[in-house]
C-alpha cells in the first residue's frame, strides 16, 4: 500500500476541561497534538497504511510534542522542518452550549505558515499514493505557495490529490478572500471533500446537486459531500451515492471530519483507486467507502481527542 502524504498546519488543540461552555469561561485546556492535515496522516496509519507530513514546526517544546507523538503513532517526520523564525501555532477549542465549536488561534505568524515552496522537493512525491491539503494554510503567507509547488509535484507523478477546505473564519480577516482562494485550489484536487456547513458559502447553493457544475471542474473527479449523523454523498460525472451517518452517543467531534476524509482516502488506496480511475467508480464502491468512513467517524466521536479517538482496522471489525 502506498504513502498518503499530507501538507499544512500541525499545531497544539487545547482542548477545554468542560463542554458548553464559551471560551472566556472555560477554566482550563489541555494540550493535544492536532491541525487537520495532520490527524488525516492519523487515521490512514491507524488503519495500517502509512503516511507522512509536509509542515514546519518551531524549534520549542510544543513542536517537540507534536513530533514525539508523530514518531508515536507512526506518522513520518521525515518531512517535517524545524525553524527559529516562529513558534508552533497553538489553537484553543470551545464547545459552546448550542454544539457549535469556538476556536482562537495564536500562530501571527506560526512555524508551519513560513514553510517556503523551496522546501518541496519532487523526490518526495515518487511512489506516492496521494496528496491531501487544507485551506488554513493557504493564507497570504509562504506556505501557500509551498502548497501549489507540492500540488504541482504531486499531480507531475500521477499521485492522486485531495481537497478538504475545512474552512476557519476566524484565521481570515477577509472572508471574500478566503472563498477565492478555495474557489482557486479546489479544481486542482481529483478528490474535494465539502460539509453541508460549507457548501453555501463556497458555491452560493444550499443543494448540493445545484452546486456540483461549480464543484466538478478542473481536476475535479469526485465530489464528498458530508452531513454530519445524517450522512454522506459521493458524486462523480456519471455515478452518485449515499450512506446514512452512525447514531451514536458522541462526547468530543474534534478531528471528526479529518478522519472521515482519511479514512476514504486508505479505502481507495487499499483498493488502488488512482486519480485516473476515479472517474470509473461503481455506486457500490463509492457507498461502501462512505459507510466505512461514517463508521470509522461514528466510533471516533465516543472518544475524545482527533488521532488518539481514532480506531484501528481491528477496532473497525469488531
Amino acid at each position: 500500500m502506498r504513502r498518503l502524504l499530507a501538507i499544512g498546519e500541525a499545531l497544539i488543540d487545547f482542548i477545554p476541561a468542560e463542554s458548553g461552555k464559551e471560551m472566556k469561561k472555560v477554566s482550563s485546556f489541555a494540550p493535544a497534538v492536532g491541525g487537520a492535515p495532520a490527524n488525516v496522516c492519523g487515521a490512514y496509519v491507524k488503519l495500517g497504511g502509512k503516511a507522512a507530513m509536509i509542515t514546519q514546526l518551531g524549534e520549542d517544546p510544543f513542536g517537540d510534542k507534536i513530533a514525539d507523538e508523530f514518531a508515536a503513532c507512526g506518522i513520518d517526520c521525515c518531512y517535517v522542518k524545524r525553524t527559529t523564525k516562529a513558534n508552533t501555532s497553538l489553537a484553543f477549542v470551545a464547545l459552546k452550549e448550542d454544539g457549535n465549536r469556538e476556536f482562537s488561534f495564536y500562530r501571527k505568524p506560526g512555524a508551519d505558515m513560513l514553510m517556503e515552496a523551496s522546501d518541496i522537493q519532487k523526490d518526495w512525491f515518487n511512489d506516492v499514493f496521494g496528496l491531501h491539503f487544507c485551506s488554513v494554510s493557504l493564507g497570504d503567507f509562504p506556505m501557500k505557495e509551498a502548497h501549489r509547488q507540492a500540488i504541482q509535484c504531486a499531480t507531475e507523478t500521477g499521485a492522486l490529490v485531495s481537497f478538504d477546505p475545512n474552512l476557519r473564519f476566524a484565521l481570515w480577516e477577509d472572508t471574500e478572500a478566503l472563498k477565492r482562494v478555495v474557489c482557486e485550489f479546489a479544481p486542482m484536487a481529483h478528490v474535494l471533500k465539502v460539509s453541508d456547513e460549507e457548501l453555501e458559502f463556497i458555491t452560493g447553493c444550499t443543494d448540493i446537486k445545484e452546486a456540483l457544475p461549480q464543484l466538478l471542474t478542473g481536476s475535479t473527479k469526485l465530489v464528498i459531500y458530508t452531513r454530519g449523523s445524517d450522512g454522506a454523498e459521493c458524486y462523480t460525472r456519471t455515478a452518485c451515492a449515499f450512506a446514512p451517518g452512525e447514531k451514536v452517543k458522541a462526547v468530543d467531534t474534534t478531528g471528526a471530519g479529518d478522519g472521515f476524509i482519511g479514512s476514504f482516502l486508505y479505502c481507495l488506496s487499499a483498493d488502488g483507486v488512482t486519480a485516473s480511475s476515479l472517474d470509473s467508480l461503481t455506486k457500490e464502491k463509492m457507498q461502501q467507502y462512505l459507510t466505512f468512513a461514517n463508521k470509522f467517524c461514528g466510533k471516533s466521536v465516543m472518544g475524545y481527542g482527533a488521532i488518539a479517538s481514532y480506531p484501528t482496522m481491528e477496532e473497525m471489525n469488531s
